[in-house]
């Protein structure tokens, strides 16, 4: 069995989006950046593990484990430095996946020209570890005890307000 359907057998949620103006059905996709496709598309699929399909001359959808694509815009020297909270998270099974992906990331770095990995930490939550790569994209891999973090962050629902105090 597919581990995701080991996590969870529904992904769907009831979309809450009654008094919006726009009535979207889903959230479907998200878009990155990269410099040259032959470069990055390794990293994507023989490191990452996602399933890349180039649909266009300079884009490329990829996912992994759900009906959720981003697209990969090829655009050279244009593209974007960007900073860790602007990350892709990639959920493992467990701490020790996390461990061992921590190591296999540093084992990796060259071939893959990546720029920067983090270390192991406990952090919002989640024990991940962050890699940069060779496009400025971050990655978070990570491993949340209680599942799906999706689930608990919206089951729990707002703890905060705008500006920053208690509900």
């Amino acid at each position: 069995m597919n581990h995701i359907l080991e996590l969870t057998d529904a992904v769907v949620v009831e979309t809450k989006n009654e008094a919006s103006l726009m009535k979207p059905a889903f959230l479907g996709h998200g878009t990155m950046e990269c410099r040259d496709f032959q470069k990055s598309r390794p990293f994507y699929e023989d490191f990452l593990g996602l399933e890349c399909v180039q649909h266009g001359r300079t884009a490329m959808a990829v996912r992994c484990g759900l009906k959720f694509h981003v697209i990969c815009l090829q655009v050279g020297d244009a593209v974007r430095r960007l900073g860790v909270n602007n990350h892709w998270g990639l959920d493992l099974r467990s701490r020790e996946e996390v461990d061992r992906a921590y190591k296999t990331a540093l084992a990796a770095k060259d071939q893959y020209e990546i720029q920067e990995i983090t270390d192991p930490v406990e952090t919002h939550g989640v024990y991940s570890f962050y890699v940069q790569d060779l496009d400025s994209n971050w990655w978070e891999f990570q491993y949340y005890e209680a599942g799906l973090q999706d689930e608990d962050l919206f089951d729990f629902g707002d703890r905060f307000k705008p500006d920053g105090s208690r509900v």
